[in-house]
């Protein structure tokens, strides 16, 4: 009991600092929840990581507070869960609550206009390192490959909804690794 107690403790601070540090949110945070739970604490798999990525993009709700649901609640069932969205939305929500109070009294302030313009493009680094780091682990074959391209023109030349997109591939993995390939003895 005192170890899940220790290990929730840990969970908690855990998802505290993403919370706090995971500025541009989505894809921008998950190299920093796969630095934390995989690489840090190796609460998950790198290759369970990928498929937690996976669903916390197909649920409704943030990325960051789906990935850490599911990390709390495989730690520590229903209270982990609780605890660890909790602790993600702890910092962005007192943030945001600040902001709303106060932003329309500095927006003109030229000291944040300029801070955000090196924010913006910050979060364009911490997406590309995301699908970086998601990428090493997911490109396991050609056939992985074959995934991301019709995802990728799906979704940014065919335009069309992401979940469209999971969908079809999901699709089409069941039916090559469940069908096709085993058919084929590969």
């Amino acid at each position: 009991m005192t170890e899940m107690l220790e290990t929730l403790l840990q969970a908690c601070i855990a998802f505290l600092k993403i919370g706090a540090f995971s500025f541009g949110g989505g894809y921008a945070v998950v190299a920093f929840i796969q630095r934390e739970v995989v690489e840090g604490h190796g609460w998950i798999t790198p290759e369970n990581f990928v498929n937690v990525v996976a669903i916390a993009e197909m649920t409704p709700g943030p990325i960051a507070v789906n990935s850490s649901t599911f990390v709390g609640y495989n730690l520590a069932g229903i209270l982990g869960g609780i605890v660890c969205s909790a602790s993600t939305l702890a910092i962005p929500f007192a943030l945001a609550l600040i902001v709303a109070i106060y932003f329309s009294k500095f927006k003109d302030n030229i000291y944040l206009k300029n801070a955000l313009s090196g924010i913006r493009p910050a979060v364009i680094g911490l997406i590309a390192a995301s699908c970086l780091s998601v990428g090493k682990i997911s490109f396991s074959g050609w056939e992985s490959v074959i995934f991301f391209l019709v995802a990728l023109v799906m979704v940014w030349k065919a335009k069309i909804n992401p979940i469209l997109a999971l969908i079809t591939c999901g699709v089409l993995g069941a039916v090559l690794y469940g069908w096709v390939f085993p058919m084929l003895g590969i």
